[in-house]
């Protein structure tokens, strides 16, 4: 079982890069979809005095969002190699906070659970790569995270 067990943290970053990988041919190609998703969300923010953050020049445009997406992807399948273990904490970080914004704007936005009409599948989606993000950080690579922030600030440690 042990062995079946060490497994699973590379099953659930394999399967998280997936699901951004599959949502990029959407964001980057403007299908019609992912602008009713942004346009619902642009429409919500202009009511609260933030117009244009979701538009596809805003802060929280579809593109941005896309490129944090593929990067938490990258990170995650790179640190599918033992040598890079601490990316993969990296590409689960950056996949909890695109995944916390995402499940919380379907939550508590005119949004909904269902905007495609698919059966919430995106929704869906989003709470499963939350909930994989969340494990991996808190159990499976907590050390891999601590590595990572450990080298990020020697890095950003001033000479």
């Amino acid at each position: 079982m042990k062995r079946i067990l060490k497994y699973v943290p590379d099953l659930m970053a394999l399967f998280m890069a997936v699901i951004f990988l599959d949502s990029l041919r959407y964001k980057f190609s403007d299908h019609p979809k992912t602008q009713q998703i942004f346009g619902l969300l642009d429409g919500w923010a202009g009511t609260l005095g933030a117009p244009g953050l979701f538009a596809q020049t805003g802060l929280f445009s579809q593109h941005v969002i896309g490129s944090i997406e593929l990067l938490a992807a990258g990170l995650l399948l790179i640190g599918l190699h033992p040598r890079f273990k601490h990316l993969q904490a990296g590409g689960a970080l950056a996949g909890l906070l695109v995944m916390t914004g995402a499940v919380s704007f379907h939550l508590f936005t005119p949004l909904g659970i269902d905007p495609n009409g698919d059966g919430a599948g995106l929704f869906i989606a989003a709470c499963v790569n939350l909930a994989f993000a969340v494990l991996l950080l808190a159990v499976f690579r907590r050390a891999a995270l601590v590595e990572l922030v450990k080298r990020v600030g020697a890095v950003l440690k001033p000479q």
